[in-house]
C-alpha cells in the first residue's frame, strides 16, 4: 500500500508540473503613450522564476499598413503573448520587428515572429548568432519554466544607422549608437515624436554594464538629448514626456565611472569598492546595490589594471 501510494504521488506530481507550466502568463497590458503607439512596461527587477524575465519594455506602433514591433521580449512565451496582446488592440498584420541590441530580454521572443521580417544591426545579428545559445541557457537557469521551448533566433534583416523606414504614414528614423553595447539601435518615430531609446536609457532602475563603455555611453546620451522628441520610451522603467530619464542615466553612468577610476587610483580592493556608499540621488533607483556589485565585478578589474604605473625596465 505504501509503495502504491508513493507511485500515485509521483504520478500526480509529474502531471502537475506541465499543468503549472501551462498556467504561466505574463498578463501583458499594452499602454497607449501616443497615437497608435503602445508600450508594455516590464518590472524593475532582475530575471527571476517569478517574473519570467518580464523586466523589459517592449512596444509596438499601429500604422495604416500594419504593426511595427520594437523588441520582442525574453522568451518564446513572451513573444506569443505579445502577438496576442497586439491582436487585442488591432486586427492589422505585423509587418516588421526591430531588435535594438543583443541582450536576451530584447530578442528571445523571436520564434513568435519568424513569419515577418525581423531586423537588427549587423553587429547585433552577429552577437546573437555567436552568443544566443549561451544566453538562452543562462535564462533557462534564471527563469525556469517560462523559457520552455525558447531558442535564439537571429534577426533575418540587417538595419543600418541613418536608415529611414516609411511605413503606413509613419517615418521611423534609425540611429545606431553604442555605449550600453557595441551596437545600440534607437528608433525615432518622427510622425508622433516617440523616441524608443532602448537600454541606452534606464528610468528609476539602475543601468546594467555587462558590455558597456561609459565614455561612449555618455556621448550617445548627448546625441539622444539633442533629438526632437515628445515621448521617451526607455529600455527599462516608466515612459516619460521629457529628457529626465536621459539626465538620470547620464548622472549615474558618470558617477559610477568616476568612482571606479578614483578607487583604482587609490589602490582600493574590489571588496571595498563593492561596499562603497551610493549617492542619495540614486538611492531610490531599483536594484541599485545589486547592479553596483555586478558593475564593479565587470568593470573594476580592467580599470584597476589600467591605473597601474608602467613596468620599469
Amino acid at each position: 500500500m505504501i509503495r502504491r501510494a508513493l507511485i500515485l504521488s509521483a504520478v500526480a506530481l509529474a502531471l502537475a508540473v506541465p499543468a503549472k507550466a501551462a498556467e504561466l502568463t505574463y498578463d501583458l497590458a499594452p499602454q497607449q503613450v501616443a497615437p497608435g503607439t503602445y508600450v508594455l512596461e516590464g518590472t524593475r527587477e532582475y530575471f527571476t522564476r517569478e517574473n519570467g524575465g518580464n523586466i523589459v519594455n517592449t512596444a509596438f506602433i499601429v500604422t495604416e499598413e500594419g504593426v511595427v514591433v520594437i523588441d520582442n521580449g525574453p522568451s518564446r512565451r513572451y513573444g506569443e503573448e505579445l502577438r496576442a496582446a497586439i491582436a487585442e488592440v488591432t486586427d492589422k498584420p505585423i509587418v516588421r520587428v526591430i531588435v535594438t541590441h543583443l541582450h536576451p530580454d530584447h530578442f528571445l521572443g523571436g520564434q513568435a515572429f519568424e513569419d515577418v521580417p525581423v531586423g537588427a544591426t549587423a553587429s547585433t545579428r552577429s552577437g546573437i548568432a555567436s552568443e544566443g545559445t549561451m544566453v538562452t541557457e543562462n535564462l533557462y537557469r534564471l527563469s525556469g519554466d517560462w523559457m520552455r521551448g525558447t531558442e535564439a533566433v537571429v534577426p533575418s534583416e540587417t538595419l543600418e544607422g541613418g536608415q529611414v523606414i516609411e511605413v503606413g504614414g509613419h517615418t521611423l528614423r534609425l540611429l545606431e549608437l553604442s555605449g550600453h553595447t557595441e551596437s545600440d539601435l534607437v528608433v525615432l518615430d518622427e510622425t508622433t515624436g516617440v523616441l524608443f531609446a532602448s537600454d541606452l536609457v534606464f528610468h528609476d532602475r539602475a543601468p546594467t554594464f555587462p558590455h558597456a563603455d561609459a565614455s561612449v555611453w555618455l556621448d550617445s546620451l548627448d546625441t539622444l538629448e539633442a533629438l526632437d522628441f515628445k515621448v521617451l520610451v526607455p529600455g527599462h522603467g516608466p515612459v516619460a514626456q521629457d529628457a529626465g530619464p536621459i539626465e538620470q542615466t547620464r548622472a549615474y553612468v558618470r558617477w559610477l565611472d568616476g568612482a571606479l577610476r578614483e578607487a583604482a587610483a587609490g589602490g582600493r580592493e574590489i571588496t571595498e569598492v563593492i561596499r562603497m556608499p551610493i549617492p542619495a540621488e540614486f538611492a531610490d533607483m531599483a536594484l541599485v546595490r545589486d547592479e553596483l556589485t555586478r558593475s564593479v565585478l565587470t568593470l573594476y578589474p580592467e580599470i584597476a589594471r589600467d591605473s597601474l604605473p608602467p613596468a620599469s625596465n
